[in-house]
Formats: structure tokens, C-alpha cells, sequence
């Protein structure tokens, strides 16, 4: 009773501070154990806990009371009756448990996306152990008496399906076939590259491949089950591991058969499944290890069936030797046929030495370009070639080719994802499937091979991480790309570069839309047509060299052909003045230069639109034409009302009388052209078209002749009909295109009858009455001479005079 009383005495205590407890926070919190306590200072005085609910050992089955104490509120509060308080509990640890046979079928199928590349791991990891042995026998050559050579054999068995990998190379202890193959992702060469470098041979050069430790799992994609036999230098045991698919064990013993026994190096044998046994087809090995494994350092031999040709001796018929006429009918004559000769030996399938590795002094022309037609399958010489090493930061080696047409059928703009670039780390190839990593959309023409020695990539060496490395290596490749178009247009032979041109102009166009840092390398490879050069397309630098010394900006023109852009009003007082315009004939043409924005500090200027300023303002006569022509303007306003936004007094006109110019900020007419075949929404349509301004030429005498009728007649209906078939027109020699072309032709068709009326009207009804006009005509002397209205209209007297004759 008393223990029970005092339990409850204290949490009544407890209850009456559990206010002030929670508003304070007073009470320490100790990271390692979680709590904090301390005790009860005299009767009926008490501190609080702190505790983690999770660490409670013993809860009640409502969770609310704890032995020797209460938990209110996340916290627990013991009072001094209770017992001797048992310390701080400590959690227990787990490992974490995992189902191994799961775990591997993720890690293969998650990582590899191509049952293809369980070659090229074999072969890497094959490459790795020779490369450690080459290394080790430096300073030990002891460890070569067994094999000399450094090579790796690849064997097939069509029929049964099974593929075996042998190499010379280091081989592996019984410890190290379990660290390494009983251990998922435990990497040897991982191990044996710290441990370089914690040596005094740290800085020694070295061609590993293999990090990560799971590239030997990859086997397990085509195969149901994995053997590997094994001899080590260090043992004179040779072991066999082997390992299926779908089990969670492995087994390892020691090989008695002396048949079996190898003198150094490992053999990988894979029991394929069934439905992947087709590679163990000789042919479709070789040709996996001459796209993956190509540039290997050590030579890799493929077990190939060959022939040759001989000559054979067959027996022939006696019968045929009778026909023949032998006298010898007895006897048979020996005859000779040829025959292939079938059998098996090793055949040598890659090439040691990549080209990139060569220092480019030393290679070819004819070896480049024979390199190009062999990787990428094409038959032309490209046109330019760029061999590079890059050291510092990032290291690595590179050929990239410029192709000299582009390919049929193909458009590389609209699909970045090209297989022009073959990246190798450690001359391994990776992968040829990039989009825009390496290179930009518009330079996925480029074609080449990059091989890197320290390029981040994932377990599976499939997927290019975006890493800081890997924008530094883009950075550079682009560099050297522009470096490579510059020289084929500055080549003397003019032609390399109008090729090139013409098959990837827009893929130059489309850079300057889409990479602001590179226009200044973007800028001198454009190429346009001009006012002074129809024929022959022109450089930037070019046009400025060419420039007036007076000219501030560089003008130019977007139309739909180079004929209607030199027929355009625009261009008048232009080639008055002798200053030269490009011609944007092509649709991607006016949005490049219009993200390039400037050339040479010299700014880009359309001449279709509004302010246009050719640098002759003559402020004085500008004034006088609007104080002559401000009224007019101001009444063709009013009469085109919405249709533009004002009429002004143009400076770019010479023999046109108006023309329709766009606003500054809007869509020229060629872009509303463009946009329209688009099908924009209308929404965005009507915002862009912007404001139109209708510029008229006062010299010209329709407006001069309209300037009169606006003074003297300004509601006069045929003046107002002028006015509307003026705005027509200058729509149509602007380059807009008419929203009702029908009612346009029907004041034409107007205008056109009352003009030939008034002049052959009076013709057309002489005519119809033939007989009457010549009633019309009156002798004079021996001649007939019409006879007008007016005279036919006036009585007319004459006297008869007779004839007189001669008398005798």
C-alpha cells in the first residue's frame, strides 16, 4: 500500500508539472543514449527523463505506462520509489540479409541492358589480369616462366552452346576466387589499383579497366550455369569455381584432373541458354570482339574454321575412257578436280594498336581516311580530319571527321540521337549511342572516336553520367570541331567548303539559335546570298570588308527565293545607294540571324521593318514633306482605319508609291509566312503579327495625285477606292499575303473596265454600226474624210453647181 501511495503521490506530482515540464524544455538530451535522468531531490520533489518510446523494453498493452516510471506526452518520468533505475539499454546490431540468387538477377539485368556486352566484360576483366601480371613481372619475371605469351582465346561450341575465355593472365589463388567471385561487387583491380598507389610505383602507368567488381556477373545474362578454372604463380593448386544462375551457392575445389591443368591464367566456360546459344556462333563472336574489343593491348585469338584449296585425284569411269578412244580400254585415266580443304585453328581479330594512339605526325592521310571508311561503313573521304591529345584536367584522345555529304534519308536535325560518336575508355568501346552528351544537336554530323583513361561512367560502363568531367570534355570537342570547319573554309579550294555548305548549313543555322556561347564561332562559318552576289553565296566577313565607310549596320532581307527578295521595294533606294543586303532565302535563315543578333559590333537590320535608317536623314526636308503630306496621311488613316497603325513618309522608296513595312518588335512578312504554314494558334498569330505601318513615296505621282484629291475632294469615291487597292497592292509587293484575294481581284477587274471604257468605249460602238459611219463620210475632191457628230448635227447648205462642157 505504501509503495502503491507513493506511486501515486508522485504522479499526481507529475500531473501538476507536467505543464511547466513541457513549456521549459529543461531537461538535457544526451545523443548517445537518448536520455537524460536525474534524481529526486528530497520527498516529493522529482526531474524528468527523457526518453525514446522506441528503446522502451516493457510497455503496458495500452502503451502508456512503463515499468517504474510513466511516459506522458513522448516522455517518460520515474519517481524515487520506484526501483534501482537499470541504466541505459543498448540497441542490438543486424546485418542486413539479403536473397543472394534476387540480389544477383537484379544487379545483371538492372545494370546491362544488352546481353551483348557480357563479351566485353569477360574480355576487359581477361585484359585486367594480363595487364597485372605484365606489371608484377617487373619486378618479378619469375612469374612469366610458365607462359610467355600475353593473349587471350576465345573457343565455341556451336552445338552444344558454350563459349570459353582463356588468358594467360595473372590467374587467382582459392582466397582470391572468393574474395572476387563469392564477393558481389569486391573488384580486385580496384584493390590492386590502391594498392599502387599506397606503393612507391604509384604514379607507374597502367591500363586497368575494371572498378567496380560486377562485370564478371554479366555472364550470368546468356548462361544457365559458370565455370572457372584458375592457376595462380603464387599456388601450385589449380581451383575451379562454379556457379548457376538461379542459386544462392557456389562451389570451389581443387582440379586433379592433369589433363585439365593450366600452366598459368584463367578459363571461363559458359553453358548458355537456350535461347541465347546463337552466341556461340564463331562468326557472331568475332564480330563482337571487333566492335568491343578491337583496341585491346593484348592480342585476342577466336577459334575460326578455315579452308584452302587443293587438288584432288579422282578415278574416272571406263565406260566414258572407251568413248573416249583410249587404247588402253582396260585401264582407267587418273583425272584431277580442286577441293576445299576444311579445318579449325586460331584466327587474330583485333588490332592492338588504335590509330588515336599514334602520334598524328606519323599517320597517313590515306590511313585516316581508310580508318573512317572502316568504322562508319562509308565509302567517301570525309573532308576534314582533327587528331588530338588532351592533358591537364581531363585527359583523353580523339579523331573526329567531317563527313562530305550528309546521310540519304536522314535528318539529323530533327533526331539528335545519332551513332556517329564511338566512345572507348582504355580503348574498350562503350557506346555509340549519345544524345547530345558529347556533342550539340547541330554539330551530330560530326563523326570520330574518343578514348578516355579517367571517364566517369556507371557500374556498367554503359551510361554516361553528367559530371563535371564530362562538360569539360564536351566543351573541348566542340572547340576542336569549330577548329576543323574553320580550316575547310578558309581552304583555298573554295568547292570543300560549298560542299560542306550544302549539306550542313542548317545544322550551322540552327547552332545560332541554340548556343549563344559559341556565336563568335558560329558567325564566320554562315554563308548567305546577296544583293551583290546572287550567284555565290558570301561570308560575314566578306560583307563587312565590303561595307561603305559610312555604313553602321548590316542589312538584310527574308523572302522566299533570291528573285523575289532583289524584286522587293525594300531594296530601291538601297541599291541607289550602292549598300549591300543579304538574302535570306532559306526559312531558317531570319530566326538565326536574329539570335545572332550582331557580327563585329556591326548590328543586323531588317530592312522590312519600320525606322529603317540609312544613315542620309535630312531633317529639314523631313519636315517640309510632312507639313505637304501630314493632311494625306492622316485621311488614308482614316480610311484603312485598324489595318495599320500609321501611315508615314518613306525613305527607302524610289519608283514604288507605297510600301507595308512591319513593326519593330513583330513577325516580317516572310515569318508570318512561315508561321501561318505552321499552323499557330491565332491567339499567338494576331499578337506577333505585331503593327504594320504603310510607308507612302511622295515623289511618286499616285501620291501626289491622291495628295491633291485629299485637298480638294477628300470624300470623292474613287479616290477612297484607290486608296483601299493602294493597301492591296503594297500588301502584295511587301510579301503579306491577302486574307480576301477574291474581292482584291474584284477592284481590279473594276478599276481595269473603267479604264478601257473611257478610252475604247467610243471605238467598240463605231464599231457595231459600220453602215453609219459611212454615211458619215463626205467627198472631198476624190477622197472620203469622215464627217464628225457635230457636223452631222448642223444643217449644212451647199450649192449645186453643173457640169460644163466644151463646146465646138
Amino acid at each position: 500500500m505504501n509503495r502503491l501511495s507513493t506511486r501515486s503521490a508522485a504522479a499526481a506530482a507529475l500531473l501538476r508539472q507536467y505543464h511547466l515540464a513541457t513549456t521549459r524544455l529543461v531537461s538535457p538530451i544526451v545523443a548517445a543514449s537518448g536520455s537524460q535522468s536525474s534524481g529526486i531531490v528530497g520527498d516529493g520533489e522529482m526531474t524528468n527523463r527523457w526518453f525514446s518510446t522506441s528503446a522502451c523494453e516493457k510497455c503496458d498493452r495500452f502503451g502508456f505506462g512503463l515499468r517504474n516510471g510513466y511516459l506522458i506526452g513522448g516522455r517518460r518520468y520515474e519517481s524515487t520509489a520506484a526501483a534501482s533505475d537499470a541504466g541505459d539499454s543498448v540497441g542490438e546490431k543486424y546485418e542486413y540479409q539479403a536473397e543472394v540468387s534476387r540480389l544477383m538477377d537484379l544487379i545483371v539485368h538492372s545494370l546491362y541492358s544488352n546481353k551483348e556486352v557480357f563479351l566485353r566484360e569477360l574480355i576487359s576483366n581477361a585484359s585486367d589480369a594480363l595487364d597485372k601480371l605484365r606489371f608484377l613481372s617487373v619486378t618479378d619475371p619469375g612469374l612469366l616462366k610458365d607462359a610467355v605469351n600475353l593473349d587471350i582465346r576465345i573457343q565455341t561450341d556451336k552445338d552444344n552452346g558454350i563459349v570459353t575465355i582463356t588468358d594467360t593472365g595473372i590467374g587467382m589463388t582459392h582466397q582470391e576466387l572468393v574474395d572476387c567471385l563469392g564477393t558481389i561487387a569486391q573488384s580486385g583491380t580496384a584493390k590492386f589499383l590502391k594498392a599502387l598507389k599506397d606503393s612507391k610505383d604509384a604514379g607507374a602507368d597502367n591500363n586497368l579497366i575494371g572498378q567496380f567488381g560486377v562485370g564478371f556477373y554479366s555472364a550470368f545474362l546468356v548462361s544457365d550455369r559458370v565455370t572457372v578454372v584458375t592457376k595462380s604463380p603464387k599456388s601450385d593448386k589449380q581451383y575451379v569455381w562454379e556457379g548457376e544462375a538461379n542459386a544462392s551457392t557456389y562451389t570451389i575445389r581443387e582440379e586433379t584432373d592433369a589433363e585439365k591443368l593450366l600452366p598459368r591464367g584463367t578459363r571461363v566456360t559458359l553453358f548458355l541458354k537456350r535461347d541465347d546459344k546463337p552466341f556461340a556462333n564463331p562468326e557472331r563472336i568475332q564480330k563482337l570482339v571487333t566492335n568491343y574489343s578491337q583496341f585491346v593491348s593484348f592480342p585476342i585469338y577466336t577459334w575460326q574454321e578455315k579452308g584452302y584449296t587443293k587438288e584432288v585425284e579422282v578415278d574416272e569411269d571406263p565406260v566414258e575412257a572407251k568413248k573416249d578412244g583410249d587404247d588402253n580400254q582396260g585401264e582407267t585415266r587418273k583425272k584431277t578436280k580442286k577441293v576445299v580443304e576444311r579445318y579449325w585453328d586460331w584466327e587474330l581479330t583485333n588490332e592492338t594498336q588504335p590509330i588515336w594512339l599514334r602520334t598524328p605526325r606519323e599517320v597517313t592521310t590515306e590511313e585516316y581516311n581508310e580508318f573512317y571508311k572502316k568504322t562508319f561503313n562509308d565509302y567517301l573521304e570525309p573532308l576534314a580530319s582533327s587528331h588530338f591529345t588532351t592533358e591537364g584536367e581531363v585527359e583523353f584522345r580523339s579523331i573526329l571527321y567531317v563527313p562530305e555529304v550528309a546521310p540519304q534519308g536522314k535528318d539529323d536535325i530533327v533526331n539528335s540521337k545519332t551513332k556517329n560518336i564511338r566512345l572507348y575508355v582504355k580503348r574498350v568501346f562503350i557506346s555509340d549511342d549519345f544524345d547530345g552528351e558529347l556533342f550539340p544537336r547541330y554539330l551530330s554530323f560530326i563523326k570520330g572516336v574518343v578514348d578516355s583513361n579517367d571517364l566517369p561512367l556507371n557500374v556498367s560502363r554503359e551510361i554516361l553520367q553528367e559530371s563535371r568531367i564530362v562538360r569539360i570534355m564536351r566543351k573541348r570537342l566542340v572547340r576542336k570541331a569549330f577548329d576543323m570547319i574553320l580550316g575547310i573554309s578558309m581552304s583555298e579550294n573554295r568547292d570543300d567548303y560549298e560542299k560542306f555548305w550544302q549539306s550542313f548549313g542548317k545544322h550551322i543555322k540552327l547552332g545560332c539559335i541554340e548556343d549563344k556561347e559559341n556565336h563568335k564561332r558560329l558567325g564566320p562559318l554562315l554563308r548567305f546570298f546577296s544583293s551583290q552576289s546572287e550567284d555565290q553565296m558570301i561570308s560575314l566577313d566578306e560583307y563587312v570588308e565590303n561595307m561603305k565607310p559610312e555604313q553602321k549596320h548590316i542589312y538584310y532581307i527574308a523572302a522566299d527565293s533570291v528573285s523575289s527578295a532583289m524584286n522587293t521595294p525594300f531594296l530601291e533606294k538601297l541599291l541607289e545607294k550602292d549598300l549591300e543586303v543579304l538574302l535570306l532565302v532559306d526559312p531558317i535563315d531570319e530566326i538565326a540571324i536574329q539570335n545572332l543578333k550582331n557580327y563585329k559590333e556591326k548590328d543586323f537590320i531588317d530592312i522590312s521593318k519600320e525606322d529603317l535608317d540609312l544613315g542620309d536623314k535630312n531633317e529639314e526636308k523631313a519636315e517640309a514633306m510632312k507639313k505637304e503630306f501630314g493632311q494625306t496621311c492622316d485621311w488614308i488613316k482614316k480610311r484603312l482605319g485598324d489595318k495599320v497603325a500609321s501611315v508615314q513618309i518613306s525613305n527607302r522608296l524610289s519608283s514604288s508609291p507605297c510600301i507595308l513595312v512591319s513593326g519593330k518588335f513583330g513577325w516580317s512578312a516572310n515569318m508570318e509566312r512561315l508561321m501561318k504554314a505552321q499552323q499557330v494558334d491565332t491567339m499567338t498569330f494576331d499578337f506577333m503579327k505585331g503593327r504594320r505601318v504603310l510607308e507612302i513615296n511622295p515623289d511618286h505621282p499616285v501620291i501626289r495625285s491622291l495628295n491633291v484629291a485629299c485637298i480638294h475632294s477628300p470624300d470623292d469615291q474613287e479616290s477612297l477606292q484607290a486608296i483601299d487597292l493602294l493597301f492591296d497592292a503594297a500588301m502584295v509587293t511587301s510579301g503579306f499575303t491577302l486574307e480576301n484575294p477574291s474581292q482584291v481581284g474584284a477592284k481590279i477587274y473594276e478599276l481595269m473596265g473603267m479604264a478601257l471604257s473611257n478610252k475604247w468605249g467610243a471605238a467598240a460602238s463605231y464599231a457595231q454600226q459600220p453602215e453609219t459611219q459611212s454615211q458619215n463620210m463626205g467627198p472631198i475632191g476624190n477622197e472620203q474624210v469622215p464627217v464628225t457628230q457635230a457636223q452631222n448635227s448642223e444643217t449644212l447648205e451647199a450649192e449645186v453647181v453643173s457640169e460644163v462642157g466644151y463646146q465646138k
